[in-house]
């Protein structure tokens, strides 16, 4: 079961948004694929970043990928607890695991966004 406060990527990314501000972080899917977070790099705060930029690295025990912006703006706040503690992303994806805070610069993106159950069928059909 996904959260249903939050909006989805193709790509396993979510955001939660209020007030104009996304946090931004990878579902439990993404985490569960890429196993132990070893290294993550974070986008820096002012960084405008446009919807699908590459927004942070992370890296795992088994591979290296990337995490994309779900939506365009300004980074406003990073986690710096995961990238102290990159494990957090694996244990609390939802939670304590998220990436950054982005202010939206076009609220209406986020409405290209899967919502809960569109995104817990693209799982179910296997398009991931």
């Amino acid at each position: 079961m996904v959260p249903n406060d939050l909006v989805y990527t193709k790509d396993h990314e979510w955001v939660r948004i209020a007030g104009g501000v996304g946090t931004v972080g990878i579902t439990d899917h993404a985490q569960e694929a890429l196993g132990d977070l070893t290294f993550v790099e974070l986008p820096a705060v002012g960084q405008q970043l446009a919807k699908g930029d590459e927004a942070c690295a992370i890296e795992s025990s088994k591979a290296a990928a990337s995490v994309y912006a779900p939506v365009s703006g300004k980074v406003v706040e990073v986690n710096p607890d995961i990238e102290a503690d990159p494990g957090l992303v694996n244990s609390d994806c939802y939670g304590k695991g998220w990436f950054y805070k982005i202010e939206l610069s076009d609220a209406a993106e986020a409405g290209s966004l899967m919502k809960p159950a569109a995104y817990e069928k693209l799982l179910e059909e296997g398009q991931h």
